[in-house]
């Protein structure tokens, strides 16, 4: 039943379906997002408050007003790091996702592969990247091809790993249904095991989306080229070198935001492709 609203006439009026539903999502909306910005809200403002009773030089602790400035006066420069470090991760994931997901089905096909190269793949991943990026750099050059691998090393294992889990966890009952049509191998993967393993494939993407942006910025740090199109390491190695401090934070959250943008669109495509099959998504988006 609507809620009766009294006019100055004494007239009674009910509020719409559509208003309704309008009001019931803003309060939602205010649950949701109203406690973490009003955390926001108070650490900027104790930082700021606290650096200027305080004194604190920006070189050692820039205030918040003093990061937003430096990210204004430099915003050419930082817009075209950001662009660069993008291209870079996007590349990474996307190569992390074809052979990852292509690694994978490789392995779940066989269970003698599996158990012979799994283990191979996992001493890959123990690795620091840091060890064997200077080979990278000898095989690749520096530049665009070696920042794009190190990003690929970084985001490759979670996409392999989640992807074999989730052709490993098909339902038994579904493999023998196949099994007793005469499907193929073939048939049974790629239309019973890899749309099964969908909701694990977007959980891989999800580490994988944001391991990326910090493999391109550790690739930066080793082999990234200088100038006018460095990305975000290049400029957080320069502006450290001349302890431009309030830049370097501005670089610093500009690298944490592209992260959280990267999460947030794999997280939109995931309720997107899953929420009205998968009991994960459907849950989330019900609540």
């Amino acid at each position: 039943m609507h809620e009766e609203l009294l006019t100055e006439s004494n007239v009674p009026l009910r509020t719409s379906p559509a208003g309704s539903a309008t009001a019931s999502r803003l309060r939602k909306m205010n649950r949701q997002f109203g406690p973490p910005a009003a955390a926001f809200v108070l650490f900027i403002g104790g930082w700021e408050v606290v650096c200027r009773l305080l004194g604190t030089k920006p070189y050692l602790l820039p205030k918040p007003s003093d990061i937003v400035l430096a990210a204004t006066e430099n915003a050419a420069n930082l817009w075209v790091s950001v662009y660069t470090t993008i291209v870079e991760a996007v590349l990474g994931i996307i190569l992390s996702i074809i052979l990852g997901v292509g690694f994978a089905i490789l392995l779940a096909s066989s269970k003698f592969i599996e158990r012979s190269v799994y283990p191979y793949a996992i001493i890959m991943q123990t690795i620091p990247i840091v060890a064997i990026a200077p080979i990278i750099v000898i095989w690749f050059g520096a530049g665009m091809n070696a920042i794009v691998i190190i990003a690929f090393l970084i985001g490759f294992f979670p996409m392999l790993s989640n992807t074999l889990i989730g052709l490993d966890s098909t339902e038994h009952n579904m493999k023998n249904l196949f099994y007793l049509y005469n499907a193929s191998p073939m048939q049974t993967m790629f239309r019973l095991r890899i749309p099964a393993a969908l909701p694990y494939i977007v959980a891989g993407l999800k580490i994988s989306c944001t391991l990326a942006v910090i493999g391109a910025i550790v690739g930066e740090y080793i082999a990234g080229i200088g100038g006018g199109k460095g990305g975000l390491g290049y400029a957080i190695t320069v502006a450290a070198s001349r302890l431009q401090t309030p830049y370097l934070f501005a670089c610093g959250l500009s690298a944490s935001l592209l992260g959280i943008a990267f999460f947030l669109l794999v997280n939109a495509f995931s309720k997107w492709m899953l929420s009205s099959w998968h009991e994960s998504e459907m849950k989330s988006s019900e609540g």
